[in-house]
């Protein structure tokens, strides 16, 4: 039997719901995440899905440090952050913490999207950090 990995599945439905309101106006409010191309390797579809998920959601405050968001790439202002990094992080980013609002004020976006931005965002800042 075949296991078809669940990140395939979300991609597939992600991808057919856009498909289906090709009539429909984007707005802030309900900004959608488009799909990478086909990559090299799982690692690099991920980081796609999250730079992605990054420009439609995060960027508007991790670009300019808006309600101090800390800037992606300053590490001084992403390293007293957690121990724990990615796992918190996530959880951070997909409850809402402190002046941070759930999903970054966008909840139709999924928890995977958003842990994917997080993996962006903490890659673009510690490149030097060995990854899961």
């Amino acid at each position: 039997m075949i296991r078809v990995p669940p990140f395939f599945i979300m991609s597939i439905l992600v991808l057919l719901i856009g498909c289906s309101r090709s009539d429909e106006d984007p707005s802030p409010a309900t900004a959608t995440v488009p799909e990478p191309a086909r990559s090299e390797s799982w690692r690099e579809s991920r980081m796609l899905v999250g730079q992605d998920t990054y420009e439609a959601a995060c960027a508007s405050c991790h670009d300019r440090g808006e309600e101090n968001a800390p800037l992606i790439g300053n590490q001084e202002e992403w390293s007293g952050r957690s121990d724990l990094w990615t796992a918190i992080l996530s959880e951070h980013a997909n409850q809402g913490y402190l002046d941070m609002p759930e999903k970054g004020g966008h909840s139709e976006l999924s928890d995977d999207n958003v842990a994917a931005a997080v993996e962006y965002m903490l890659l673009k800042t510690f490149p030097e950090m060995p990854r899961d």
